[in-house]
This record gives structure tokens, C-alpha cells and sequence, in this order.
């Protein structure tokens, strides 16, 4: 089952499934979609995406549904599993992966397609698809290699081989490793920007992840655009004034 409950100001997604360490099928796949879906229809200030338990954020897909699948259905699964988590980068909002225990395989691209990434420090990640003759199919090795670069992400592709949360944090892949309660530490961290209007936020996540596709130019004139749509914004008229006044500023989303 895939839970979504509201926590403040924050949105939280938990995979439930721990018998299985909160494996996917592709019903919870669907089901991630539609709680994506509800939550950029909400008034959260960020979706935190986690799994149930301390052993698992999720391990990936479920494999026993792989099997004996005819190819027009293998593309189905990886489009669909493409789509689903495609969705949390047209979110109103920020997401942030809160991964305790294992994010391997589908567990692991689902981490990777959040805005940013916290581990507790019992985190381990891979994508071992590999050592089952597979390669990733819902964007590991598209989203990887711009997180950590080819080199490293070619290593871990073709090797399959775990890694902690420190050497997460140090090539990149995560943005923080913290202690727990882990859903304490995700709700402080995204306090860190949920401040900020969601409209600026937008904009900013769209100039970054847009442009890491784009020439240098092409890039620049994507950031200049979208910085003279933020000047159109209430927000920033409310910011600037704020500034001005020496006082916090007031976001209204507008």
C-alpha cells in the first residue's frame, strides 16, 4: 500500500509494504502515481517520500512479476515506472527522499528522481539490475550520471555494487546524511526552503534540472527567461519590498 498523510506543512508519501521491504509492483507503482498526483493538488510545502520500517526504503522492483513477459510488456513496465516518477518533477512543490535502509534497483530511481535526497546513516544504495542480466529501466542510468557524473555512475551500473550513506554523500548522490527519527530530520531540513514561495522554487528547480540538458547558452537564456517570469511574481514584489522594510518576507504562492 502506498499511504499519503499530511504532517504539518509537509506531504509524506510511505511505501508499506515491509514483508516484502517495500518492493514494487506495479499496482504500488500506480498507486505512487496517484499519491503524487493528490499531493501537487494539496497545500503541502514539500512531499517527503520514504518506506515503512528501518530495513527498507525500498528494494526495488518485484521480481517474481518480471518474469515470463512478453517484450511489449517489459516496455510497458519501464514506461510506466518512467512516467510515475516523472511526475514528482511537475509537483508545485519540492520532494525530498528520506531513505532508511535499502533503495536498490526501482527503490533507488525512485530516490533519485526527488528534488534532493537525505539518508540515515543505515542507508545503502545500488542498482545490482546487472547481476539479474538487466540494466535499469525507470531512469537510473539517465538520473545518475547527472547526479555523480558518467564515470561514477558507469561504475555503479556495471558493477551493481552497494554503497553506503557516507560515500553517497561524498560523490553526491544524496544531498545530507542525518540522524533520526528520520522523519523529524526530513520535516527540518525541507524548513530550510519551505519558507520560500513555491512559485520562486518552481522556477528555480526548472532552471537547473531544464538547463543540465541544455548548451551553456541555451541554458542562460532559460535561466534569463525564467528569472524575468520570477519579477512578474507577487511574490517577488513582496520579497523585495520585505527587504527594503527589513522585515520577513510574506509568500503567498502568487
Amino acid at each position: 500500500m502506498i499511504e499519503l498523510t499530511h504532517d504539518e506543512e509537509f506531504a509524506v508519501l510511505t511505501i508499506r509494504r515491509t514483508q516484502a521491504l517495500n518492493a514494487l509492483s506495479f499496482e504500488l507503482i500506480g498507486q505512487i502515481g496517484e499519491r503524487i498526483r493528490e499531493a501537487g493538488r494539496s497545500q503541502a510545502r514539500a512531499l517527503i517520500v520514504t518506506g515503512e520500517g528501518e530495513k527498507s526504503f525500498c528494494a526495488g522492483a518485484d521480481i517474481k512479476e518480471l518474469q515470463d513477459r512478453p517484450l511489449a510488456s517489459q516496455r510497458e513496465g519501464a514506461e510506466l515506472g518512467q512516467a510515475v516518477f516523472a511526475l514528482l518533477d511537475r509537483l508545485p512543490m519540492p520532494s525530498v527522499a528520506l531513505v532508511n535502509g535499502f533503495a536498490f534497483g526501482g527503490g533507488c530511481e525512485l530516490a533519485l528522481a526527488c528534488t534532493l535526497r537525505l539518508a540515515l546513516p543505515n542507508a545503502k544504495f545500488g542498482l545490482p539490475e546487472v547481476k539479474l542480466g538487466l540494466i535499469p529501466g525507470y531512469g537510473g542510468t539517465q538520473r545518475l550520471p547527472r547526479l555523480v557524473g558518467a564515470g561514477r555512475a558507469l561504475e555503479m551500473v556495471m558493477t551493481g555494487r552497494t554503497i553506503g550513506a557516507e560515500e553517497a554523500l561524498a560523490i553526491g548522490l544524496v544531498n545530507r546524511v542525518v540522524q533520526g527519527p528520520g522523519l523529524e530530520a526530513a520535516k527540518a531540513y525541507a524548513r530550510e526552503f519551505s519558507g520560500n514561495g513555491l512559485r520562486a522554487l518552481q522556477f528555480a528547480r526548472e532552471a537547473v534540472q531544464r538547463g543540465a540538458d541544455l548548451a551553456l547558452h541555451d541554458g542562460l537564456r532559460l535561466e534569463a527567461d525564467l528569472s524575468t517570469l520570477a519579477y512578474r511574481t507577487r511574490d517577488a514584489e513582496e520579497g523585495m519590498q520585505a527587504f527594503v522594510e527589513k522585515r520577513k518576507a510574506v509568500f503567498r504562492d502568487e
